[in-house]
């Protein structure tokens, strides 16, 4: 913006009032130098908004929380994550910053055509590989390069990482991150043009006494797609319908997933405590009910089913023939 040009009344009347002590030069000079300059780089604009920063910010804070519990339970020890920037820079700024040998993971973005790559700091990983193999989570040597079974062990990690990722990233976009694979050299890793704008976001773990950081590295032109799903409201719009959903949800699965004993009657009697203590191998029991007559089916402490008893694949079986409704039950429980 070009400022405003002084007429010569206005810059003789400036002299005038310096001259005379009604204007103050300190002050003046001062008030300019107070000016709060922002760099702006015309070459590499930004490309996410303030209000997209903050959607993605929600984002990976809720992912940070459920790796927190992922991982206690795959490591078994006590791990606490939280993002600590998220930012946008070019390519070659984020390599350059990245030590070497270190961790890096090439993932594959769908439905998107493209990739781009999680970092995680070695020693972070070295803790992680003791611990899983049941040692005490420490690493106190030189980085240095994967063995094939620390890779195998580190991509285990990693995909369950993808998973939580995928997770929190479905409140806002269907996106599914898949392992391609890895790397220690980030050099050798060019998922885009090294002046091209990428989304970066670093997240701290610390594993028992061990403290790391794990970087996100997403080009722009991948996210460009759905730049306008990410925002603020959109998240909590999206979060609220899905809590919902996924709430309902869980407690449908587990309803289904609880485990009930059946059992099958074939028929009633009653003894008196004397003839129980009688009984001997070879002895018939004379029961209340017909050989044609339907069998109960219990379900916990209740009848449910009436069936008729057969054989099924060489196994004793039962086929359902009514259910019970409430008056039924009440009369044959």
């Amino acid at each position: 913006m070009v400022p405003d040009m002084m007429s010569q009344s206005e810059i003789d009347a400036l002299l005038n009032a310096i001259t005379s002590g009604a204007a103050d030069m300190h002050e003046i000079t001062s008030n300019k130098a107070d000016r709060k300059v922002k760099v702006y780089d015309f070459k590499r604009p930004d490309k996410f908004s303030k209000d997209q920063l903050r959607a993605i910010q929600m984002i990976h804070d809720s992912f940070a929380r459920q790796l927190t519990t992922s991982l206690s339970t795959l490591i078994r020890t006590m791990v606490s994550s939280e993002v600590v920037s998220v930012d946008q820079l070019a390519y070659e700024e984020f390599i350059n910053s990245v030590v070497s040998p270190t961790v890096i993971g090439i993932l594959e973005m769908y439905p998107f055509n493209g990739n781009s790559i999680i970092d995680m700091d070695p020693s972070l990983v070295f803790s992680i590989i003791d611990r899983m193999l049941g040692g005490k989570g420490e690493y106190s040597g030189k980085p240095r390069e994967l063995t094939d079974i620390e890779k195998t062990v580190t991509e285990r990690v990693m995909m369950r990482m993808l998973e939580l990722l995928e997770e929190s990233w479905s409140t806002v976009v269907d996106v599914r991150f898949r392992f391609e694979s890895m790397e220690s050299n980030p050099f050798f890793v060019q998922i885009c043009p090294p002046r091209d704008m990428v989304l970066l976001v670093v997240i701290r773990l610390s594993v028992g006494e061990v403290e790391g950081l794990i970087s996100l590295c997403i080009p722009y032109f991948l996210m460009e797609p759905i730049m306008d799903k990410l925002s603020s409201q959109q998240w909590f719009a999206s979060t609220g319908r899905k809590d919902e959903i996924d709430a309902k949800s869980n407690i449908t699965q587990n309803l289904n997933d609880v485990k009930l004993p059946m059992a099958l009657e074939l028929g009633h009697t009653i003894l008196s405590l004397g003839d129980v203590y009688g009984l001997q191998e070879g002895d018939v029991l004379k029961l209340d009910e017909k050989i044609e007559d339907p069998i109960m089916v219990r379900v916990g402490n209740h009848v449910r089913f009436k069936a008729k008893p057969g054989i099924h694949d060489k196994k004793i079986a039962a086929e359902v023939l009514e259910v019970l409704n409430d008056e039924d039950l009440d009369n044959a429980n």
